[in-house]
């Protein structure tokens, strides 16, 4: 049975994140498949998408975040989402709230993927606000929309235990979200090593992601800096874009590191498999990542990882088989790691062939089959309540109310 779906996301295009390189995926894969998929999201201007079916209501910015903010959808988005067979929730606040207004009274189904590690996310973008608070408001707003939807979906077993911690008692499916795994596997020409300013024999660590501070990479430039004291031949490339980074480049520079780490900022996504294959390993010291896709892409690209024992990182690296895993804010043991991974060309080769294997668990065409069995339940589930009174009474007034 081929489906309408519709994703729903506080933000998409142009904005780069993994959510929104999931979404895009995510819907290519459905569409290949034969299915109608359509994003409904917000935007301030008259951004020009490269792919049908983007409905933008408009909504007003939010400084330079690239979020535009709306409590509605225009009318003609309203229309064509309540045609909808399912609705698929990325974000759970503006986008749930509104699904929650316009699909529920009408026996729409909607199911929701939680991403994001919002209470991290509270804690570095609002310090100022008391812990107990910031968590109390966030439990009490998740539990709540969770029991609201048909279905919660976690993408690692880690993300899922935090959401049972933070009171989220509704039902929860592990489904990882999907990678195309092909142009990392098989990527094209590999970025020299010359043309980044380093020597072949150097061993080099590449980052990828956005530069902000729940991505910790001023932990990661520190451990960088002791490895140096002990392999000289270390080098670091840093892929991304984000706030953090001019005080980033500003802390290597100062830490006298500026010819051995490159800031290259964003590369279009195409590219990024050069910049891998030019690499030995990847690193991250991030622990608010729920379902680390640029850890997943390294390691389809052959890649061994070094990063943090934490939700999504520890659920994707096994630690001595895929890469390194140190405790959370041990920088001692994250740096005595990424010296071993230096030293160690024979461990990296055997773990980024473990890796490039382990990474086939997450390809589009796998986890996409594995949602789509879920959509098909959820909507099955959901026939009798989408021909009861309530929802077609609320159906019959739109048609009116048109």
């Amino acid at each position: 049975m081929d489906m309408r779906i519709g994703m729903l996301a506080d933000i998409y295009k142009p904005h780069i994140s993994g959510v929104t390189n999931y979404i895009a995926l995510n819907k290519r894969s459905l569409e290949q498949l034969g299915h109608e998929v359509y994003v409904f999201t917000f935007s301030a201007g008259d951004y020009q998408d490269d792919e049908p079916n983007v409905i933008r209501s408009p909504g007003l910015p939010i400084l330079d975040t690239g979020f535009s903010f709306s409590l509605r959808y225009s009318k003609s988005a309203r229309r064509l989402l309540q045609t909808m067979d399912i609705v698929h929730v990325h974000h759970p606040f503006l986008s749930g709230t509104l699904a929650l207004w316009y699909c529920r009274p009408r026996g729409i189904p909607i199911i929701f993927t939680n991403h994001t590690r919002y209470d991290l996310y509270t804690q570095a973008y609002l310090p100022v606000m008391p812990d107990v608070v910031g968590n109390a408001a966030l439990q009490a707003y998740l539990s709540t929309f969770c029991r609201a939807v048909d279905l919660v979906i976690s993408p690692s077993p880690g993300m899922r235990d935090v959401l049972r911690e933070l009171g989220v008692d509704a039902p929860i499916d592990v489904v990882p979200n999907g990678v195309d795994l092909k142009p990392f596997q098989n990527p094209p020409e590999p970025i020299s090593r010359s043309e980044l300013g380093f020597q072949a024999e150097d061993v080099v660590l590449i980052f990828v992601g956005r530069l902000g501070p729940e991505k910790n990479v001023a932990f990661l430039l520190r451990s960088f800096a002791g490895a140096l004291q002990a392999f000289s031949g270390l080098r670091l490339v840093i892929i991304g874009d984000g706030p953090e980074r001019d005080n980033l480049e500003d802390r290597a520079e100062r830490s006298g590191l500026s010819d051995r780490v490159k800031f290259l900022g964003a590369q279009p996504y195409d590219q990024v498999p050069r910049y891998l294959a030019a690499a030995d390993a990847f690193v991250t010291a991030s622990i608010t990542e729920v379902h680390p896709l640029t850890v997943i892409e390294a390691m389809a690209a052959g890649l061994p990882v070094l990063g943090i024992c934490s939700p999504g990182v520890g659920d994707t690296v096994e630690d001595g088989v895929t890469g390194y895993l140190a405790p959370e804010a041990d920088l001692a043991m994250f740096t005595a790691k990424m010296v071993r991974l230096a030293f160690d060309a024979e461990s990296r080769r055997r773990m980024g062939a473990n890796a490039r294997q382990a990474a086939q668990a997450y390809a589009i065409e796998r986890t996409t089959a594995m949602m789509l069995e879920r959509y098909r339940a959820i909507i099955k589930d959901a026939a009798p309540r989408r021909r009861g009174w309530r929802a077609r009474w609320n159906r019959w007034l739109d048609r009116v109310v048109r």
